[in-house]
């Protein structure tokens, strides 16, 4: 009797295979046979299964955005059973900040994609945005939420502050990066930015 294939599964080998080797020589540098390779299976298998590269890139893509959300999902349930906006909000902005090898490559490789965007016509033909679009419309419902709840500052408009709010951590990411400063320093800035919206004390 052959073999049953777990196609899902191996999609997301190719996947993982694509972050490592992008984490490593750069989304630009990445092409199928060296994911090919790296997954241990023939170029023609990925071919199979992503057709061209831009389809590979995408996959991956949101194969990274579900890490993420797991993150995320970890942070919030450390954060307790019935964890408030303000947690949720900081489990959502501290989990995209690159503190360790994992959130490194996330931002990297997620800063990449942002890039690419702009100058490849197929990758820019995907519905790239429709993540970032997601995250903010997620930060305005808590920020709203806490709101109703009398938990923010007055005069506090929630689309603009959560734009702000990603667009800072984003920010304070690359900065990690590059080495202009250190995680601690990043974390902080954006606690001080969150004392600002929500009434302290």
């Amino acid at each position: 009797m052959p073999k049953r294939v777990d196609h899902a599964q191996r999609r997301t080998e190719i996947a993982e295979a694509l972050v490592r080797v992008a984490g490593r020589n750069g989304l630009h540098a990445v092409g199928m046979r060296d994911v090919a390779a790296e997954a241990g299976v023939s170029l023609r298998l990925v071919q199979y299964y992503f057709e061209t590269k831009e389809k590979l890139l995408l996959f991956g893509l949101h194969h990274l955005t579900e890490r993420f959300g797991e993150r995320v999902s970890a942070r919030v349930r450390a954060a307790g059973s019935s964890p408030g906006p303000r947690a949720v909000i900081e489990a959502l902005l501290m989990a995209a900040l690159p503190t360790d090898d994992e959130s490194r490559t996330f931002h990297f490789l997620y800063t990449s994609y942002a890039v690419l965007a702009v100058t490849d016509e197929a990758l820019a033909a995907q519905p790239f945005i429709a993540n970032p679009d997601a995250a903010e419309d997620a930060l305005t419902g808590l920020l709203r939420e806490a709101q109703e709840a009398d938990l923010t500052g007055p005069g506090i408009d929630a689309r603009d502050e959560a734009a702000g709010l990603l667009a800072m951590s984003a920010g304070l990411g690359t900065s990690i990066l590059v080495g202009q400063r250190s995680p601690e320093s990043a974390a902080a800035i954006l606690n001080r930015h969150l004392n600002r919206i929500f009434q302290v004390g």
